[in-house]
């Protein structure tokens, strides 16, 4: 088991290092985001599931009684509980305020979003720029040793399309998580915006 364990680390490590010098800012991008991605993932879940009812969502809001969070955690529980926690009490200042708590929470569900599309695009550049230095080293080996050195010019080579592949293997399922979580926060921004129209006939 451990024999098994430490061959596939040297593999992996022999890859990153075949990689060249693109490879650890590579790394790191893909772990920044995955890490956003899974953060976003589980937020959003959350969101999703144990969703009370609007008018469950009102007689809270009218008894002024902060939803019971073993039984409610989606998306309009947090505006329940954001709302009640500014509510003041007097009609036509709660509007205002069920508007701002609309303003407040919206940008949340948008956070790290814009992070993890921008660390997708990255990802692809990244790998073709490990595609030039390779070339160059290839290049610089052809002009020393000429074409006959077939060993030497498979490291530059080699360094290129390891380069890219890593890219684009980054990039690929990036950029379909960034595009899927655009669209579970719209769904989300959508009712957290009809649940602040609704629930002005309660204030």
């Amino acid at each position: 088991m451990i024999d098994m364990f430490l061959e596939h680390f040297q593999r992996v490590s022999e890859y990153l290092q075949g990689g060249g010098i693109v490879m650890p800012p590579l790394m790191i991008a893909s772990l920044i985001m995955w890490i956003l991605i899974i953060n976003r993932v589980f937020y959003f879940s959350r969101l999703y599931k144990k969703n009370m009812s609007r008018d469950k969502a009102g007689e809270l809001i009218k008894a002024h009684i902060l939803p019971d969070t073993s039984k409610y955690k989606g998306a309009v529980a947090l505006f329940v509980e954001e709302f009640l926690k500014r509510k003041s009490g007097k009609s036509g200042l709660d509007e205002h305020i069920l508007d701002e708590t609309v303003i407040i929470i919206i940008p949340s569900l948008d956070r790290y979003l814009n992070l993890i599309g921008v660390l997708a695009g990255i990802a692809p550049l990244l790998g073709l720029l490990g595609t030039v230095t390779g070339m160059i080293a290839t290049f610089d080996i052809i002009s020393v040793f000429g074409t006959g050195n077939a060993q030497a010019m498979a490291g530059g080579i080699s360094e290129a399309l390891i380069s890219t592949q890593t890219g684009l293997l980054i990039a690929i399922p990036g950029m379909y998580m960034h595009s899927f979580l655009t669209k579970r926060a719209e769904i989300l921004k959508q009712r957290i915006s009809s649940i602040g129209i609704y629930l002005k006939k309660y204030v």
